[in-house]
């Protein structure tokens, strides 16, 4: 832990940095000397984010606000305006909530046979952000991957009363589903509120055995006493909590049979199903005696704004924006000796090229025709929260934002000729990116992983529920060398590093693509600024249909 003074020693230096603004003046041509200055910008940038100083960046925590300061001075130097009510600070109302071990319980009845589960080993509960302390005993019901979309074929709730039960459910949506479908259903957020809606009390959520052999168990479970977070409404209650479920447990996928044991399918079978889209909801066998206790505390963080003007008197009024999370993981869990979480791809990276972005901006000769907002959000790993806050309470009028280009974690581990905009086919943001692509001789290409359904998992999703046409620029996976394999390369790092101490700025970042990447996402978003149109939702798209809404102030 390191010790308070050094820390406002550390924020009084920040302050003095950010007295000092220099004149708008004209970026020199793109060339390979300016590549490598800006790569170094980069590099500096991330190695003060993801250094041990800041301890992992906690949403809520001392080191994210060193961050958020950090931020905060680098946009006053670029000479951007205070976007937050004349500072770069919004306010981000929090509750923190941290499980307790102390009498945590897990226990599963079955003829007249009690069969008691070990926390941690076994089970890990969720913080519950509207009790103290909760206890349900009620009957099991298994409900698939709780997917109710009869249109597309797929209903889990079909025949079953979940009402008064404790939902049993696995992760994911069926792969049958498209992969915006998919993306969809997947979402935690979506199944919680069918199953409030359904009359659940508790929820037991099992994992897919393929990936806990991917990423074990225990890795994830070691950090059981994380603090988790839901955004604060005025009246000091958790928004989004779906009080109506007591309890929310994980269970190691590996213990399945415990569940499924004399149902009419056994865990494999079930497992099966599911790989085969053939899920059925059923009720199970005994009871379960789910029992937990929660820490609460109002917490608060902040998303750092800054806006640079419109050159066009009438478009300057709308608004682009672009993101990257600035927070990270804090200290968790010792892994081979290492607590600290340092998030340097995760998302430090972004953040960096986001600033550099910034900077070009700031610096071109002719000023984009809308205005631009350059926003560092909290609470990505909290469950995209200061992206919701944003969205909801923006400091520019709502119907004003007309795109969202967000930046998360781009795996730049070597020299890479391409980028993945994940999304593009929602809307015309797709010819924009593809011109600016063109523009600066980089290529496009598919999302490597669509099973992973990562358009609802950062920030842009709280933008796209918002009814806001969005794009997620991911890494790239070619490389200049044509022996050098980008998805291996992407592998290694979700493998070893991922969620790990180890994501630090050791790895080997390659930052010219870095640079490169910036100077793209800055050009990305000049041309959505510079559209005569905002941009629209392709007519028919599964997102627009769901939240596309008219703009309004």
């Amino acid at each position: 832990m390191l010790l308070l003074p050094r820390s406002l020693l550390i924020g009084a230096a920040l302050l003095t940095l950010a007295a000092c603004a220099p004149e708008h003046t004209a970026p020199a041509p793109a060339s390979a000397e300016d590549t490598t200055a800006a790569a170094r910008r980069i590099e500096a940038d991330l190695r003060f984010l993801a250094d041990d100083l800041l301890e992992g960046r906690e949403t809520g925590t001392r080191g994210y606000d060193l961050a958020a300061l950090y931020v905060a001075s680098e946009f006053r130097k670029l000479g951007l305006e205070p976007a937050a009510a004349g500072s770069y600070l919004q306010p981000v109302p929090l509750l923190r909530a941290r499980a307790v071990r102390e009498g945590a319980r897990f226990a599963l009845v079955r003829d007249g046979q009690t069969r008691e589960l070990a926390f941690e080993q076994d089970y890990v509960p969720s913080a519950n952000f509207n009790e103290a302390s909760s206890e349900i005993s009620a009957p099991l019901v298994f409900v698939g991957q709780a997917v109710h979309a009869p249109e597309l074929g797929q209903d889990h709730f079909a025949g079953v009363d979940v009402r008064g039960k404790i939902a049993v459910l696995l992760a994911n949506a069926p792969s049958s589903l498209s992969n915006d479908e998919r993306a969809f259903h997947a979402s935690r957020m979506e199944k919680a509120r069918l199953l409030a809606e359904r009359g659940a009390i508790g929820t037991i959520s099992i994992g897919d055995p393929r990936d806990e052999e991917k990423r074990p168990w225990a890795l994830g479970a070691k950090n059981w006493g994380a603090a988790g977070m839901r955004l604060r409404a005025g009246d000091g209650r958790a928004i989004d909590s779906f009080p109506e479920l007591r309890v929310r447990v994980s269970l190691r996928a590996t213990l399945a049979e415990a569940i499924f044991a004399g149902s009419p399918h056994s865990a494999d079978e079930v497992f099966a199903m599911m790989r085969e889209n053939r899920l059925k909801p059923f009720d199970l066998p005994g009871t379960a005696t789910l029992t937990q206790a929660t820490r609460m505390e109002a917490a608060e963080s902040f998303n750092v704004v800054a806006r640079l003007a419109g050159t066009d008197a009438t478009l300057a009024a709308e608004h682009v924006v672009l993101t990257a999370h600035l927070d990270h993981l804090g200290i968790g869990a010792e892994i081979d000796g290492d607590a600290i979480y340092n998030g340097a791809l995760d998302n430090a990276i972004g953040v960096s090229i986001l600033l550099e972005a910034a900077r070009r901006m700031a610096t071109t000769a002719e000023g984009p025709r809308r205005s631009l907002l350059f926003v560092a959000l909290t609470g990505e790993e909290k469950g995209l929260l200061g992206a919701q806050q944003f969205v909801a309470t923006p400091p520019v009028a709502k119907g004003s934002i007309v795109a969202n280009v967000n930046m998360d974690m781009p795996v730049v581990l070597g020299d890479l000729v391409d980028m993945v905009p994940i999304g593009i086919e929602h809307s015309s943001l797709k010819g924009l990116v593809e011109a600016a692509a063109t523009d600066m001789g980089m290529a496009l290409s598919p999302d490597p992983k669509p099973e992973e359904t990562v358009f609802v998992r950062s920030d842009q999703y709280a933008f796209i529920r918002a009814g806001i046409p969005a794009v997620y620029l991911d890494s790239g996976v070619k490389g200049r060398d044509p022996h050098f394999d980008g998805i291996a390369s992407l592998d290694g790092f979700l493998d070893q590093h991922y969620h790990r101490p180890s994501d630090d700025a050791n790895q080997s970042i390659h930052y010219p693509t870095a640079a490169r990447v910036a100077a793209l996402n800055a050009l990305i978003g000049q041309r959505i600024a510079d559209a005569p149109q905002r941009p629209s939702w392709n007519e028919g798209d599964f997102f627009a249909k769901k939240f596309a809404q008219p703009a309004a102030d």
